[in-house]
């Protein structure tokens, strides 16, 4: 069996996320996938749209791994629990991929449906599980921004080394998300 027999969009996008997570997003390229996989460059244009279209597939399987690792972390439970759960989802996911995790971050660009779908499904469940705190609809948005901020400054600090004190980083994330939710407590619907 040749290494082309299997070849489809999505054994692209597993080996891609592992050149991400094993080596770095920016270690992501054609010739590195295609090499990976025993192919010719080439042949990837016959599933993928250029390393582009690769960047774009990677952040929707991200996004979907992500949305499965804080929606199964947060079944069945609400409030402080909850965002509890999901911030250690959030942080465990960032940990298992790191690469995969840098594509997750930035904001859909225009005219891609399935990244826009992914992102808004992220979005959706962290908006439920801070909806129980009555902030409101447009400080719920404030709510996810700072949310999102302090569990992305813990993953990066991580993941470059950045904790170097011998303190277990799993405590320090949990009073981090307990100081998150002190402060979400204290807002108001006027804010």
């Amino acid at each position: 069996m040749s290494p082309r027999a299997g070849l489809d969009t999505h054994t692209l996008v597993l080996a891609a996320a592992e050149i991400a997570d094993e080596q770095g997003i920016e270690e992501v390229t054609l010739a590195a996938l295609a090499a990976k996989l025993g192919v010719r460059s080439p042949s990837l244009y016959n599933h993928i749209n250029g390393l582009q279209g690769l960047r774009s597939l990677l952040a929707v399987h991200g996004l979907e791994l992500l949305y499965a690792a804080m929606s199964a972390a947060s079944v069945g439970l609400k409030g402080d629990a909850a965002v509890h759960a999901m911030g250690q989802a959030y942080i465990g996911f960032a940990r298992q991929h790191p690469g995969l995790y840098e594509t997750t971050l930035r904001a859909p660009e225009e005219g891609n449906p399935e990244l826009k779908k992914a992102s808004e499904q992220v979005l959706s469940l962290i908006i439920e599980v801070l909806s129980g705190y009555e902030l409101g609809a447009e400080g719920e948005l404030h709510a996810v921004r700072g949310w999102r901020s302090l569990l992305h400054g813990f993953a990066a600090l991580e993941n470059k080394g950045g904790f170097g004190m011998p303190l277990d980083t799993n405590v320090s994330l949990n009073r981090l998300i307990s100081t998150f939710i002190a402060g979400i407590r204290s807002m108001s619907l006027r804010e």
